[in-house]
């Protein structure tokens, strides 16, 4: 297959990027904002037909959470439109596509896993503007599926896990949310899984992936410091409405997994043991 994979230089694309490199059966194309600008339809049209694209892995998204409240519309146009234009190019061609959305289109008010087909309620911009791209993308291609994911990280670019370890080693205090909880998802875990999915020729339809397990952001904060042997900042405990922010956040985000484990025959790692993969191989970078 011809695959062409949108915002390759995201956290997600970069991972993408180092397991295609040990896959000689198919032809990607890579491209981010330089070579692509997927807002623009004409663009992503011509490139699909020109690149005889067969499947679309769509990694580009606006994901700054707290500024999409009052930026909603480019966040719409990145995370809804651009992501339709790429699922109608893509079934021109009668191929697939697969959009990663996230846990914030549920409003996090549960308190069991999150199934796929449970009721979809988001509680900030962003969630809403993920959702609406989940509609488009499944309206537009017959063979689309979505993955929902959540609290990504990897050693690239900006993410929280990174964030911990700068402030734990500025800082000698920090104040962390303790009272939302979810599963970390280490970003080459969930390319491994997008691969699956491809590799199995899943049916079109939502997918939820994430690590195994449950932990808060607190407890996320004091296993990354532990691992990364940081022992000089005392992480405190936060509630909610002591850490206010524009977005809201879901209070419980922890996503069923069923679905993906038994379509793929996968296994999934627990967090902590991808967290310290995720770890080594930054110190090792560093």
């Amino acid at each position: 297959m011809n695959i062409l994979v949108t915002g390759c230089n995201g956290q997600l694309g970069r991972e993408v990027q180092n397991l295609a490199a040990l896959d000689a059966a198919h032809h990607y194309i890579f491209t981010d904002i330089e070579e692509l600008d997927i807002c623009n339809q004409q663009a992503v049209e011509a490139l699909v037909e020109a690149q005889e694209v067969d499947a679309i892995i769509n990694c580009a998204a606006y994901t700054a959470v707290d500024k999409a409240e009052e930026n909603e519309e480019l966040a719409r146009k990145l995370n809804a439109l651009a992501p339709e234009y790429l699922a109608e190019a893509v079934e021109r061609r009668g191929g697939r596509m697969i959009q990663i959305s996230t846990d914030y289109v549920f409003d996090g008010r549960g308190c069991v896993p999150y199934r796929e087909e449970m009721v979809t309620n988001p509680c900030s911009a962003y969630g809403r503007t993920k959702l609406e791209g989940e509609q488009r993308v499944m309206r537009a291609c017959h063979r689309a599926i979505i993955v929902r994911t959540a609290w990504l990280y990897s050693p690239y670019g900006n993410n929280f896990v990174k964030t911990m370890l700068r402030l734990g080693k500025e800082r000698t205090a920090l104040g962390v949310v303790c009272d939302q909880v979810g599963t970390p998802t280490y970003a080459l875990d969930l390319a491994r899984a997008v691969f699956a999915l491809l590799q199995c020729d899943a049916e079109a339809g939502i997918y939820h992936f994430s690590n195994e397990g449950v932990i808060s952001w607190y407890d996320f904060t004091k296993a990354i410091h532990r691992i990364a042997g940081i022992g000089t900042c005392h992480v405190k405990p936060l509630l909610t409405e002591q850490y206010p922010t524009p977005a809201q956040r879901p209070h419980y985000s922890v996503l069923d997994k069923t679905k993906i484990k038994q379509t793929c025959q996968i296994e999934i790692p627990y967090w902590e043991d991808s967290l310290c993969e995720c770890i080594a191989r930054l110190i090792k970078n560093n």
